[in-house]
């Protein structure tokens, strides 16, 4: 009986969901759990930065069927489900939960995001993991340089860092991304995900909304983080430097409980070991 984990992933979609079932991954390290991403990158970055032993490569959530054997048991963080799926999914597995919906909509790993009592970077961006359609490119154009870093996205451009040298003080590479997500005391984002981990290091996010994105609104109003809705990357860094002469205080953040699911796997394997005989 193996446990894996998949999380929809890839250059137009970025690794929010990668990053949530990376965390979650790393507090069933016991079970051995495999991490299956639709794109062979975002497991790679969840190995080398986040942890994971092992990771494989699923184009769609689908083809899971073709590595799982049924009573397997799977965590999946996508929309790709529809009610059919979610059912065949129920009898084909042991257990069986989504993320969003089965677990919380804050998963944070805080073995990895633990406060840091001087962060190096007093204030950075970060767009996202992704602009497959070049929106922050060609948005930052029009901008005049501004008096902030810039944490480059996984699947940015290979190029574009030269361009946004002309913009930002400095330019940090997508490999940093953990330590400088920790370092960074004051964060303009448009990542909701990098969001919560910075909150979870003691630092203060600001949420810039991308017009390709869908956001969580229930969430971050319930948190009480502060948003900036604008393109103009000279109105958003203006309206950054306001927030965070006077930051709110972040509210409600309560942390994904793992311990009963913990419990719930071990209890499936320990007898399916015992009606295999191992």
């Amino acid at each position: 009986m193996q446990v894996y984990l998949y999380s929809k992933s890839g250059h137009a979609i970025g690794l929010e969901a990668t990053k949530r079932c990376a965390a979650i991954a790393n507090k069933l390290k016991e079970f051995d759990p495999i991490l299956c991403t639709s794109d062979f990158r975002a497991g790679a970055f969840a190995k080398d930065l986040l942890g994971i032993r092992k990771y494989v490569n699923i184009d769609v959530v689908r083809n899971l069927y073709n590595i799982m054997e049924k009573r397997d048991i799977l965590i999946y963080d996508t929309d790709e489900t529809n009610e059919f799926m979610k059912n065949d999914m129920k009898e084909f597995c042991t257990l069986l939960y989504s993320v969003q919906n089965d677990i919380s909509k804050i998963v944070v790993d805080e073995t990895i995001y633990k406060k840091i009592d001087n962060p190096s970077i007093e204030k950075l961006m970060f767009f996202g993991d992704d602009d497959y359609n070049n929106l922050f490119l060609e948005n930052i154009k029009k901008a005049n340089p501004l008096n902030i870093d810039l944490l480059m996205g996984h699947y940015f451009f290979l190029g574009n860092e030269k361009i946004f040298k002309n913009f930002f003080n400095n330019i940090i590479d997508e490999e940093e991304y953990v330590e400088t997500i920790k370092n960074a005391k004051y964060l303009l984002t448009a990542s909701l995900q990098t969001a919560l981990e910075s909150i979870k290091c003691g630092n203060k996010p600001v949420l810039f909304k991308r017009e390709d994105k869908i956001y969580d609104e229930e969430l971050i109003s319930d948190l009480n983080i502060p948003c900036i809705n604008s393109n103009d990357f000279n109105e958003i860094v203006k309206d950054f430097e306001k927030i965070i002469e006077n930051y709110p205080e972040i509210k409600n953040f309560q942390n994904a409980y793992l311990a009963d699911i913990v419990t719930k796997i071990k209890i499936e394997i320990d007898e399916y070991k015992k009606l295999v005989g191992n």
